[in-house]
């Protein structure tokens, strides 16, 4: 018997696309982390502030693009225009990779700088 596709409807939650896009954003070198500056993040966890917010992605998802809204602080030392090309690049690589989508729209806000731990330093 032949094997073909089976047909059937495939749902991928926003929350799931999310993640896969912060994972991608921390993939890239000079990404700090994900979210809100540390002050606002302070904030929101003393008064709870929205999860998917404090992860720094937003999606609107339909079947086949997406547009996503990042949130990110970088490390001090990186080119920001660079950077935020990478994140872009590499989230858009890894939605097509895993789930199919076309990143239609990425949108990035940097909201923070981090800086490197000196380490050896006496």
């Amino acid at each position: 018997m032949k094997q073909g596709a089976i047909a059937g409807e495939t749902i991928i939650d926003d929350e799931v696309i999310a993640s896969i896009a912060g994972i991608a954003a921390r993939e890239v070198e000079g990404v700090a982390s994900l979210g809100t500056s540390s002050i606002r993040r302070t904030l929101a966890e003393t008064v709870g502030g929205a999860r998917q917010q404090a992860r720094g992605v937003l999606v609107e998802a339909g079947k086949k693009e997406a547009i996503l809204d990042l949130t990110l602080n970088v490390t001090y030392g990186f080119s920001i225009p660079k950077l935020v090309n990478a994140v872009r690049e590499r989230v858009a690589e890894r939605l097509s990779e895993m789930a199919g989508l076309v990143a239609r729209e990425i949108n990035v806000t940097i909201v923070g700088i981090e800086f490197p731990e000196k380490r050896g330093a006496v």
